[in-house]
């Protein structure tokens, strides 16, 4: 995982987790002291917010501790995997395409920064140059056939 993704996540967790514990209790507390808490548009602003960060804080601390268990030596070396530039050629397209495999958090089509967990990225993991990719997409069926593979490894020994 690459180090600014880890920081994002960290900063996030850090500005809820204050929100929570300093911000969310006053406005809960001045809600309170308004009166009538079952006509009280504040106070059930303030606790649907609390709910919502209580929510997303568990989502984010999962995220970290799925992070914290990649190991880089278990990716292989000579298929494409996490952290993979592979040139496809899109049959479908007639056009060769670079895709880079990365994090849900790092996603960007437009610079061919694609998820491992998108239908390419999918497609496209365990597969060696020569293999070709059947990808289901909602436009239809799409055959990616890998052209050059850079994997993680590579990239760190360049």
């Amino acid at each position: 995982m690459t180090d600014h993704i880890k920081k994002q996540l960290l900063e996030e967790i850090h500005k809820l987790e204050h929100e929570l514990a300093h911000e969310l209790p006053a406005e809960i507390k001045k809600a309170v002291a308004l009166g009538d808490l079952s006509e009280n548009a504040e106070y059930h602003m303030a606790k649907q917010r609390q709910e919502f960060v209580n929510a997303r804080l568990g989502q984010l601390k999962k995220r970290m501790a799925e992070f914290s268990l990649v190991n880089l030596a278990n990716i292989p070396k000579d298929k494409v995997a996490f952290g993979s530039t592979v040139t496809v050629f899109d049959t479908s397209k007639d056009d060769e395409i670079v895709y880079k495999l990365v994090t849900s958090e790092e996603s960007d089509v437009a610079k061919g920064l694609i998820s491992t967990t998108s239908p390419i990225g999918r497609a496209l993991i365990g597969k060696q140059v020569g293999d070709t990719a059947t990808v289901v997409t909602p436009s239809g069926k799409r055959e990616l056939e890998v052209l050059k593979l850079v994997t993680i490894h590579d990239e760190v020994e360049a």
